[in-house]
């Protein structure tokens, strides 16, 4: 067990200490915030456009950064040798592959929870044509920001502690203490007579969203055993795609009886399931966690089953 733990660990700060993963986050909660800041004209329905809007960014962003740290954390190892030298250990191929997966699940957390941050924020920021831009949150974000990135170039500098590793971990800290400042202590008004307000229903769609990227991670994961970063993301953008008319090209056949649809629509992972956008426009808010806890079990299947193709590959994988 404390093999795996520390297997796991490293697996996640090496994540963490990615360049791109501090980029990815960085850009995605702007761009989110960003989104809140124009006039959209959209007779009443600004805050569905922009949040149906925030949550695909979350979604798009962590479909990159799971290919992309996937094969970070395993393709990279697999070539360079440093999966060979673990694996020299008393270490299985299952446990080490699982423990990859476990610090790429975690740092996908991460990322996710800046990203559901940035998502609150910006229904809280939506306004319609009589309302307008949430400066104050905007600037506590953007110094938020701003202190983030300098206690990174602080502890780097004075420190010599990694720079993107910090930058993150003080970017989470941040964001959390901007969203709860502004949240408490700020008021804005969306429209004529009303205050802005945080759409918390957002909340068990983020995590759905979450659950979703687990199990791109799982795919990346068993495609990296093989493959490099672009066939890995090929794969997996052409999983993502299909899963999304799911229902369309294999569900109508495997209703109508039909063998390879219901094979198909069983193997396609089925992405409309973890996208509650549409559902948070009816007047229905108490089935969703009832529905985040079936979808778990789903995840926590599908995850499974595409870590033990990932173990069988891996096993017949020559490392040497």
């Amino acid at each position: 067990m404390r093999q795996f733990l520390t297997i796991a660990g490293n697996a996640f700060m090496e994540l963490v200490r990615q360049p791109v993963f501090l980029l990815l986050m960085t850009g995605s909660l702007l761009f989110e915030i960003f989104l809140a800041v124009p006039y959209y004209f959209a007779f009443g329905d600004e805050p569905k456009l922009v949040e149906n809007s925030a949550l695909a960014v979350m979604l798009l962003t962590g479909l990159f950064g799971a290919v992309s740290c996937a094969s970070s954390s395993l393709a990279r190892e697999i070539r360079t040798g440093t999966a060979l030298a673990v694996l020299s250990k008393p270490v299985g191929r299952t446990r080490f592959l699982v423990a990859k997966y476990v610090g790429l699940a975690g740092a996908l957390t991460l990322l996710a929870y800046v990203n559901l941050i940035g998502v609150l924020l910006a229904s809280w920021m939506a306004f319609d044509a009589y309302g307008k831009t949430d400066i104050t949150a905007l600037g506590i974000i953007g110094g938020a920001v701003a202190l983030a990135y300098l206690a990174g170039g602080f502890s780097n500098f004075f420190l010599r502690r990694n720079f993107v590793s910090d930058a993150v971990l003080a970017l989470v800290f941040c964001v959390t203490l901007a969203a709860i400042w502004i949240l408490q202590f700020t008021k804005q008004m969306a429209s004529l007579g009303t205050a802005s307000h945080v759409d918390w229903r957002l909340l068990p769609a983020g995590v759905l969203i979450l659950f979703a990227l687990w199990i791109l991670a799982a795919l990346a994961i068993a495609c990296s055993t093989r493959l490099d970063i672009i066939p890995t993301l090929a794969i997996c953008t052409a999983f993502f795609l299909l899963g999304l008319m799911s229902d369309y090209f294999f569900g109508r056949p495997a209703d109508l009886g039909s063998w390879w649809g219901s094979t198909l629509y069983t193997l396609v992972p089925n992405w409309q399931l973890f996208w509650l956008a549409d559902a948070l426009e009816t007047s229905k808010d108490n089935f969703h966690w009832d529905y985040v806890g079936k979808a778990f079990g789903y995840v926590i299947g599908y995850a499974g089953a595409a870590l033990a193709v990932g173990t069988a590959l891996f096993e017949e994988r020559e490392l040497s």
